[in-house]
């Protein structure tokens, strides 16, 4: 049977009863954090995202969402302890959204990206990129069409960055326009990417430790709030 990860894109922005409970399952070092955002917006919006990753994460191991705790490996990426070690997961939010995804067995990358309407996405893309890359991003119909080929690209290294859990600058430059597996270069592997439908003015992209293919589910609402 095909490895499966499940995917939840889900709104930054919920009501105030919804938002208390997310804080009420947050840890000590969770709420310090969110409490270092200087907007109700952006702390609201990082108490969301990992309040959502505890519940989807209690329910998969049918665990009490305030029990569990993760460590962060040796360039942060965080980690379920024992006994959930078998569980992945991963986390980002850009603009108004967010997303969590959860693997069994194999590291996990998501990442969403808010595509920028202004800057320079081919001066960066000639930076940072692969020279391919950077030629694809500069040959985009217009500003907006070369901003989200940038924006799809970052989101498609990201996500592979967060599933080997290495840095994100060495990994820059690794090519993930062309073929659904890359290698990452630190730490060194293949990773199976897949991009995913998302709003307008957004990208999504998954990806899973190994080149083996799988299986993704994904969802836009959290379901049953428990």
């Amino acid at each position: 049977m095909r490895d499966a990860v499940r995917v939840w894109i889900l709104p930054a922005a919920v009501p105030a009863d919804e938002l208390a409970r997310y804080r009420a399952i947050l840890d000590a070092d969770e709420r310090d954090r969110a409490a270092q955002f200087g907007t109700g917006v952006l702390r609201d919006r990082f108490t969301v995202a990992h309040g959502a990753l505890r519940v989807l994460a209690g329910r998969a191991t049918g665990t009490p969402a305030a029990a569990l705790t993760w460590r962060r490996g040796r360039y942060g990426k965080p980690a379920l302890t024992a006994p959930w070690s078998g569980l992945h997961t991963s986390l980002s939010y850009s603009g108004d959204l967010v997303a969590v995804a959860l693997s069994e067995g194999r590291p996990v990358g998501v990442d969403i990206q808010r595509v920028a309407p202004g800057g320079d996405p081919v001066s960066a893309s000639a930076r940072f990129f692969d020279p391919r890359e950077a030629r694809h991003v500069a040959a985009g119909p217009d500003q907006a069409g070369r901003a989200l080929r940038f924006t799809r690209l970052w989101a498609r290294k990201e996500a592979a960055v967060k599933a080997a859990g290495g840095r994100l600058w060495p990994n820059l430059g690794v090519p993930v326009h062309r073929g659904d597996v890359v290698e990452c270069v630190e730490p060194a592997g293949p990773h199976r990417l897949t991009d995913l439908p998302t709003p307008a003015g957004y990208a999504v992209a998954v990806a899973l430790a190994g080149d083996r293919p799988y299986d993704v589910d994904c969802r836009t609402d959290l379901g049953h709030r428990g």
